[in-house]
């Protein structure tokens, strides 16, 4: 059975370092995209703002955010992904 995140050949599928995207998607709440720069700089301490876009729900109830973070290993992005998803604001990680 293959790994997830592997390829047929056992290796990523993803070239390290690499600038990597991720979409975070929360309820509209003030401090959110401030929370969110803070939680991804614990994993990318290079990461700040300016490397971030927003977008409100049409009805402005939720905030999509989109941090772009420099990966260096899957352990990394393994753990980022498992603090984003596990944050009280946040509601969907792709």
């Amino acid at each position: 059975m293959q790994d997830v995140g592997q390829n047929a050949e056992g290796k990523s599928p993803i070239e390290y370092p690499c600038d990597f995207p991720i979409k975070i998607m929360g309820a509209m709440q003030d401090a959110f995209a401030q929370t969110m720069v803070e939680l991804v700089q614990r994993h990318d301490p290079e990461f700040h703002a300016g490397k971030m876009t927003m977008r409100p729900s049409s009805k402005g109830n939720y905030l999509a955010l989109t941090v772009t973070v420099r990966a260096t290993s899957r352990a990394q992005l393994d753990n980022l992904y498992r603090e984003l998803s596990s944050h009280a604001m946040v509601k969907v990680v792709l």
